[in-house]
């Protein structure tokens, strides 16, 4: 019960960003020149690592992924509605998911964010998830597990035939 009643606050405290008191000082700037691969006129893009890949789909089947990231590894992902089977809730729908699985074979903390696009066999967007870390990390050694939520569109999500796994590490 308290926990229920502390994630919503402290989810809301993460998302304010605190206004500045005074303006910021311009930081010294030095000129390089960009990477080979980055624009000259693009925006400079952190170096993070990241991973984007076309996957067969299924519906209400745990699939395996095979991916490493920098030493955090995806296991598997799974797609189903949330529903509870027990009395009182029986049968209440909670939303789609993407279920993801991740190990940390790294020595260091890793933290997560992902992305998930299902498509069907005509090539049309049926549903896009998003989530992962927003306290905290998956620890070195550790398994956690992320709900990635399809939020407006997800009726058609059984029909997909592939999907598109998107991962980034932050800082």
């Amino acid at each position: 019960m308290l926990l229920s009643l502390f994630l919503p606050i402290a989810l809301a405290l993460q998302t304010q960003t605190p206004e500045p008191t005074q303006p910021a000082q311009p930081a010294p700037t030095t000129t390089t020149a960009p990477p080979a691969t980055q624009p000259a006129t693009g925006p400079m893009l952190k170096p993070l690592s990241f991973h984007s890949q076309r996957f067969d789909y299924k519906w209400d089947t745990l699939l395996p992924v095979h991916v490493d990231v920098d030493g955090l590894k995806v296991n598997t992902i799974f797609f189903n509605r949330r529903q509870m089977r027990t009395w009182p809730l029986k049968n209440v729908n909670f939303g789609v998911r993407a279920q993801v699985e991740v190990t940390n074979t790294s020595q260091l903390a890793r933290v997560p964010h992902f992305a998930v696009a299902v498509f069907d066999n005509e090539n049309r967007l049926l549903g896009v998830a998003g989530g992962g870390t927003r306290i905290g990390s998956v620890k070195p050694g550790g398994t956690e597990t992320f709900d990635l939520n399809f939020t407006w569109l997800n009726e058609r999500l059984p029909l997909g035939t592939y999907y598109y796994l998107a991962v980034e590490l932050t800082e």
